[in-house]
C-alpha cells in the first residue's frame, strides 16, 4: 500500500471536486520534497507525521468551515445562549401560570392541578430550550459560513474582533456581589408559586382528607371574595417583582440602587400582607372552628396565630433578605477602593 497515495486520497476527499486535483499535485510535491533520494518507509511515516491528521489539514486547505460552529463565533455563541435560554424557559412557565390563573379548576382537586401544572411546566421548558438551543444553533451555523470573512479570530459581544476598547462595555462582577442566574430564576418561579396560590387559594390552602381518590380538599382556609377584593395590589406586587428580576438581569451584581428598591419593595409587601390578614372575615367560618376544635382553642385565637405567625415569617426573611442584599452591596472591590483613591 502506497502511504502516500492513501494520505493525499484521505485529505482531498474532505475538498470540493473542484479544487482536488491541483490540490493532490502540490501534497504530492511537498510530501516528496520532505524526503531523502532514498527514502524509507520511516521516511514516509515522520513525513505524513510532520503534516499530521488528514481532517485538520483538509480544514487548511478548505474554504469552508469543517465545523458546525467555530471559535469565531462559539464564544458569542454560548453567552448568549446562556442568557436567552433560561429567559425563554422562565417567560414559558410564567405563560403557562397566566394561562392556569383563567382555567377553572376542579373543586378539591388540589393534587391533580398542582401536579398537572409541574409536569406540564416541566414539558413546556424542556421542550422552550430545545427549541431555543436548535435555532441558535442554526443561526450561528450559517452565520459562520456567510459571512464572508476568513479571520478565526474569536468575536466580542459586539460581533466585531476583540480590541481593548471592549472591556469599557464589560461591567465588572466580583462572585460576592454578583446575582446569578439560578438566584434570578428562583425569584421568577417564586413569583409564579405564590401568584398561583393567591387566586387559586380556595383550592390549595384548607383542610384535607384521604378519600378514595386521593387526597382532596374539603375545606378552605380562606375566603376567596375577599383575597380577590385585593387584586389591584397583587397584581401590582407580582409586576414589581418582574421589574425588580429585570433589574437585577441588567445590573448583574447588588448595589445600593437596587438593594433600595428589593427593600422598598419588601416593605410595600409586608404592609399589604398586614393589611389582607387583618381584613374582617378573611378565613372561613368552618376552617376556624374546625381548627379550634382540633387544638381545643377558640376560633379567633386559631385566626391570631397565623395571623402573626405568617406575620413573623416573612418580617424574618424579608428582613434577613435586606440585611444580605445591603450587606453585598456593601463590600468594595479593588477597582472600586482603587477609582476611589
Amino acid at each position: 500500500m502506497n502511504l502516500i497515495e492513501v494520505y493525499i486520497q484521505e485529505v482531498t476527499r474532505r475538498l470540493p471536486n473542484k479544487t482536488r486535483k491541483d490540490i493532490a499535485l502540490e501534497l504530492e510535491s511537498t510530501i516528496y520534497d520532505m524526503l531523502p533520494e532514498d527514502y524509507s518507509e520511516k521516511d514516509v511515516h515522520r513525513a505524513l507525521e510532520t503534516l499530521g491528521n488528514p481532517a485538520i489539514l483538509a480544514s487548511k486547505y478548505n474554504e469552508k468551515p469543517m465545523h458546525l460552529i467555530g471559535p469565531k463565533y462559539y464564544d458569542v455563541y454560548i453567552t448568549l445562549l446562556k442568557l436567552v435560554m433560561p429567559i425563554a424557559a422562565i417567560i414559558s412557565f410564567i405563560a403557562l401560570v397566566a394561562v392556569k390563573f383563567l382555567s377553572p379548576v376542579e373543586d378539591g382537586a388540589v393534587l391533580a392541578t398542582v401536579l398537572d401544572m409541574i409536569l406540564e411546566g416541566v414539558g413546556q421548558i424542556i421542550g422552550v430550550m430545545i427549541h431555543t438551543f436548535f435555532w441558535f444553533t442554526i443561526v450561528f451555523a450559517i452565520a459562520e459560513r456567510v459571512d464572508g470573512i476568513k479571520d478565526d479570530s474569536p468575536l466580542s459581544a459586539r460581533f466585531k474582533p476583540w480590541s481593548p476598547d471592549d472591556l469599557k462595555h464589560v461591567i465588572y462582577v466580583p462572585k460576592y456581589k454578583a446575582i446569578n442566574t439560578f438566584e434570578l430564576s428562583c425569584g421568577l418561579v417564586w413569583t409564579a408559586i405564590w401568584g398561583t396560590t393567591y387566586f387559586y387559594a380556595d383550592h390549595l390552602l384548607g383542610i384535607y382528607e384521604n378519600g378514595e381518590k386521593g387526597l382532596r380538599m374539603v375545606m378552605p382556609a380562606f375566603n376567596q371574595e375577599v383575597l380577590l377584593s385585593f387584586w389591584p395590589f397583587i397584581v401590582l406586587l407580582i409586576g414589581v417583582e418582574i421589574a425588580l428580576a429585570i433589574s437585577k438581569l441588567i445590573n448583574k451584581q447588588w448595589t445600593h440602587k437596587l438593594a433600595t428598591f428589593f427593600t422598598i419593595h419588601q416593605i410595600a409587601s409586608l404592609a399589604i400582607l398586614v393589611i389582607i390578614l387583618t381584613t374582617t372575615n378573611l378565613f372561613t367560618p368552618e376552617f376556624s372552628n374546625q381548627m379550634g376544635g382540633i387544638f381545643t382553642t377558640t376560633p379567633a385565637h386559631i385566626e391570631n396565630f397565623i395571623i402573626w405567625g405568617l406575620t413573623t415569617i416573612f418580617v424574618v426573611f424579608a428582613g434577613w433578605g435586606i440585611f444580605d442584599v445591603y450587606k453585598r452591596a456593601n463590600i468594595k472591590t479593588d477597582i472600586e477602593s482603587v477609582n476611589k483613591r
